[in-house]
């Protein structure tokens, strides 16, 4: 799925109200225009970008199910529903999945024609790990849609009971000799009718169409390795569509989303964690306990600690995904004002209060130092003016 996020509607050009007729013309036409053959020098990367941007939403659009998903939730909605990864296919393997609207243009076939074995096309999907998955390590069960060989037809395409006929056009070789300047030079091209396959399915399978796939739930276990981060994929090798053959399968790629979590910010490998502490904990000193993902630590927080000060614990962090080493937890203390005191504890505060206007401290002193300069300043100044 790109990363592009486009609204499918406003890329294939067509209302929220289209028919799947018009999504299938829109789509066609847009394609053809971003069709290699078509585009020259600078403007074939943006055009093959256009043209894998068309083909996610078209995917997407022409599928009833996964259309009102779309409507309902979004970009949201399709994750982990096993979309194509179309920013790994060139122009011919997205052609050959529409082949039905583009009649074999730029290497599709016709219905019940076989192509030469290909490998099938790759997946995504995501997989959403909590902050504690991530720093240990996971194997999660991830479901997803792909293509399998058709269980009715075993893969063949064509009705039970019927197989595929030897192809007229090049004899079932799979190839044509072409003569040219009066039979003086020859050339030995891809036979057109058969597309190489030298078979040709003349009564097509009822539930494939002839294709000889048909779509599959599949349900596996992905190991996760420790630290991965956002964004990141798994690959899970042969879980993708199937090809023209059995082993020739597509991968699957699983991209990693990171769950918030409710106490702990990731920033690398290191943790943060903001830990409130009272007034008389940040003047005295204190030792507090803080959570880590491996349990309960402890922290000495030195007398006169001020608040946003930040304190580090080491190896408490998350493991690097590909050395393991770990990062750091950091921990910011931050001194939390009373708002409601008991009469004892303002009568205290006011004895405090009282030594303070004595015996000022040093960070204040200076403070009070700088503002009694800065009126004195203005004073001089004012009496310059007059």
């Amino acid at each position: 799925m790109a990363t592009g996020q486009r609204d499918y509607y406003e890329v294939l050009g067509v209302g929220r109200d289209a028919s799947a007729e018009e999504v299938r013309k829109a789509y066609r036409k847009r394609a053809m225009q971003c069709h290699p053959d078509r585009v020259k020098g600078d403007d074939k990367s943006k055009a093959e970008a256009e043209f894998k941007e068309l083909a996610e939403a078209y995917e997407v659009l022409i599928d009833p199910d996964k259309r009102a998903r779309y409507d309902r939730y979004g970009h949201e909605g399709l994750r982990g529903i096993g979309l194509h990864d179309f920013t790994h296919m060139g122009f011919e393997d997205i052609f050959s999945m529409f082949e039905d609207i583009f009649g074999g243009f730029g290497g599709g076939r016709t219905r019940g024609q076989r192509r030469r074995p290909q490998r099938g096309y790759d997946l995504e999907t995501q997989l959403e790990l909590t902050l504690e998955e991530v720093a240990a390590g996971v194997t999660k069960q991830v479901e997803f849609t792909r293509l399998d060989l058709c269980g009715t037809c075993s893969g063949s395409g064509a009705r039970p009971g019927s197989g595929p006929s030897t192809c007229t056009t090049c004899g079932g070789y799979g190839q044509v000799a072409r003569s040219s300047f009066g039979g003086l030079f020859q050339a030995v091209t891809t036979c057109p009718h058969c597309r190489g396959a030298g078979q040709v399915v003349t009564d097509p399978c009822p539930d494939c169409r002839g294709r000889g796939r048909a779509k599959a739930s599949r349900r596996i276990p992905v190991t996760v390795p420790p630290g991965v981060d956002e964004g990141m994929s798994v690959r899970v090798r042969g879980e993708g569509d199937v090809g023209e053959t059995e082993p020739l399968r597509g991968d699957l790629y699983c991209y990693i989303r990171v769950r918030p979590h409710v106490l702990f910010q990731r920033h690398g490998n290191d943790l943060v964690l903001e830990a409130p502490i009272s007034f008389t904990q940040a003047a005295l000193g204190a030792r507090i306990e803080v959570p880590t993902l491996a349990g309960p630590d402890r922290l000495t927080v030195p007398a006169g600690t001020q608040s946003g000060r930040v304190f580090k614990i080491a190896k408490c962090g998350l493991p690097d995904a590909r050395t393991g080493r770990k990062g750091d937890l950091l921990v910011q203390v931050l001194v939390e004002v009373p708002t409601r005191l008991s009469s004892k504890q303002r009568e205290l505060l006011d004895a405090l209060a009282q030594t303070e206007a004595k015996a000022v401290s040093p960070q204040r002193k200076g403070f009070l130092e700088k503002i009694r300069d800065y009126l004195a300043g203005r004073g001089e100044s004012a009496k310059d003016n007059k």
